[in-house]
């Protein structure tokens, strides 16, 4: 059996990709009522800080700060993608090993975890969640996809309307799944 090591920094801010089993799949962005409806659960149970979000059809990035002496990441990751799952209709393929396990066919097991080392690596983590629909191609303008907290942070007054994110996609090319 693997031995997945994760970093665990009591209160730390961590950079997430997680991805759906099928990387052809919309699911994330056709079911997105049902993944904000998960994640507000989880949440409410487990308290974490959102400082990041976007969702694309297939995966999602999401930078996140856990409260003070708590490390539980991987417990949330786990309670969102039940939840989810619970949530929407079973539609999906099962492999005979996934079938025996009593899982679903939505998610890939794992996700990919970075622990947020200082401001800059923050920043470069945070401006590549927002850039993300477009490295993928899904919009010409960061501002035009619904399911980032990009639109908030708008709000707050972290970014221009209009801000593009120029050097970002290939600053950070080298180090992100997904």
């Amino acid at each position: 059996m693997p031995d997945y090591r994760r970093n665990r920094v009591p209160g730390g801010t961590y950079f997430f990709t997680v991805n759906l089993l099928e990387r052809s799949n919309t699911l994330l962005v056709s079911q997105v009522d049902a993944l904000r409806d998960a994640i507000r659960k989880v949440r409410s149970a487990r308290p974490f800080h959102i400082d990041a979000w976007v969702v694309l059809p297939d995966h999602m990035h999401a930078v996140w700060t856990l409260p003070p002496d708590d490390t539980d990441y991987s417990a949330r990751w786990k309670a969102i993608k039940i939840a989810f799952a619970k949530s929407i209709p079973k539609t999906e393929s099962l492999s005979p090993v996934r079938t025996a396990k009593g899982e679903r066919g939505i998610w890939q097991r794992r996700f990919w975890e970075h622990t947020i080392r200082d401001e800059r690596d923050y920043a470069a983590h945070v401006d590549y969640v927002h850039i993300n629909p477009v490295k993928h191609g899904l919009v010409n303008c960061v501002a035009d996809w619904p399911y980032s907290s990009f639109h908030r942070c708008v709000a707050q007054g972290a970014y221009a309307p209009d801000w593009a994110g120029q050097g970002v996609i290939e600053v950070a090319a080298g180090e992100r799944g997904g």
